[in-house]
């Protein structure tokens, strides 16, 4: 059994939806959202999760949301949760609160993907397009929210044919209840794995040396 299942080389941390509407005191979700993320001490775990991976060679890709008035132009049956988004303008493009956290904003030079406006950061982005350009065969899922875009981004991972891994310690949810749907029963159902940072990044392969 190979006890070191992530090749650096071929290995993605996908970072979903790490925005200030979400983490930020004056977000415009934060305070629902708040009491899980102290519970979960998320944005430290998450910290945690990304300077490591970065120290062994693991590929960080930002999936962020972000709408505008013309994002569901094309859409005849908003889903409620989604029109809620569009008239208060959540993750709105542009706005402080569709930026990334600043605590946890990618450096210079990490791969950020166009917006998602829906659940699945694979749909009408470049999600797709960069994972193959950067050799990507495995992807690992942290970030917001565990059973909606996380959820929705590893089922479409995957479908897609990528080995799909969930980190059930560095997502959180609104409520106790989804994220225990997300966890026990979404995750072993739509993945390869589902495992903790630590289990993560005790698997990392060092990327080779020339």
């Amino acid at each position: 059994m190979n006890t070191r299942p992530y090749p650096a080389d071929h290995t993605a941390l996908v970072l979903v939806d790490l925005l200030n509407d979400f983490f930020a005191d004056d977000g415009k979700l934060n305070g629902l959202i708040a009491p899980m993320l102290k519970e979960m001490d998320l944005t430290a775990r998450l910290a945690h999760l990304i300077e490591k991976s970065r120290e062994r060679g693991v590929r960080i890709f930002y999936s962020p949301h972000g709408i505008d008035e013309h994002s569901f132009d094309d859409v005849t049956s908003l889903l409620p949760v989604f029109q809620g988004a569009l008239d208060n303008q959540v993750f709105w493009k542009g706005s402080c609160g569709g930026d990334f956290y600043q605590p946890l904003r990618p450096r210079d030079g990490e791969t950020v993907i166009s917006h998602h406006r829906m659940f699945d950061s694979f749909v009408g982005t470049d999600l797709d397009q960069k994972l193959k350009a950067h050799g990507i065969e495995r992807v690992v899922l942290a970030g917001l929210t565990a059973h909606t875009c996380v959820e929705g981004t590893g089922r479409h991972a995957l479908e897609a044919g990528y080995h799909v891994t969930y980190l059930t310690d560095a997502v959180a949810e609104f409520t106790e209840a989804a994220q225990r749907a997300a966890v026990d029963l979404s995750y072993p159902t739509f993945g390869h794995a589902v495992s903790t940072i630590d289990e993560f990044l005790a698997g990392i392969e060092p990327a080779a040396t020339a």
